[in-house]
């Protein structure tokens, strides 16, 4: 994988929002929602935090080991922020040091849990979409709030879960991952179905609502001990 190529293919911002939007909409058509992967050996969880009063984007990229959870490396890339917050648009505000990141952990991972927005997205083109659409790894987004879409009733129980649906289809869905506590946004983001990103999400949570690989991540990007 060139990380170079891969991270050159963000295109800077210039200002033209509609443009894109357009970019947007071309690359969702390159998402897959089938998983043609092999259960990966390794997993990586990244966000984003920001310091000096968003003037620096913070990303952080943590590996662990799939089968046990446990944390193996980790990285922080340090970008001063391209771009203003324009909704629907934060992949390109946060992908160029979430790369840097990535770039920086001593292996590959087979597949990459993002906070935030899968498929679940005006455009079909959330950041973890848009991660896995420009580098090709498998990706699911975790998020925890809804960005678009309504839901039915949710039942309590860990494991309850009910369909995400935007514009008549089904975008993700709304994960009780632990009892009793807020549900999680779970959608798939690239090369992953919806029912494989639920079931992975779940398998990847220990004791916390978030799944380990994210919640590493979001301990790191945000610098809580």
């Amino acid at each position: 994988m060139d990380w170079t190529t891969i991270i050159g293919a963000v295109p800077a911002w210039d200002g033209d929002v509609a443009k894109a939007r357009a970019l947007q909409t071309a690359w969702a058509k390159r998402v897959s929602l089938v998983e043609d992967f092999p259960e990966p050996e390794r997993i990586a969880g990244v966000d984003v935090g920001f310091e000096e009063q968003g003037a620096i984007t913070r990303a952080a990229a943590v590996l662990l080991d799939a089968r046990t959870l446990l944390p193996l490396a980790e990285a922080v890339a340090r970008l001063p922020t391209r771009m203003p917050y324009i909704p629907g648009l934060l992949s390109f505000r946060e992908l160029p040091a979430v790369l840097e990141a990535l770039a920086s952990l001593p292996e590959r991972p087979g597949l990459v849990f993002v906070d935030g927005q899968g498929i679940a997205h005006p455009r079909g083109l959330g950041i973890a979409s848009h991660l896995g659409v420009i580098t090709g790894l498998p990706t699911i987004g975790v998020a925890k709030t809804i960005l678009v879409g309504k839901h039915g009733p949710l039942g309590d129980q860990r494991g309850d879960r009910v369909p995400l649906v935007f514009r008549g289809n089904v975008v993700g869905m709304v994960l009780r991952s632990k009892e009793r506590v807020r549900p999680l946004v779970v959608s798939p983001g690239h090369r992953m179905s919806v029912e494989g990103a639920v079931e992975r999400v779940l398998r990847g949570c220990t004791r916390y609502r978030l799944p380990e690989a994210t919640r590493l991540a979001d301990r790191l990007a945000s610098r809580r001990k």
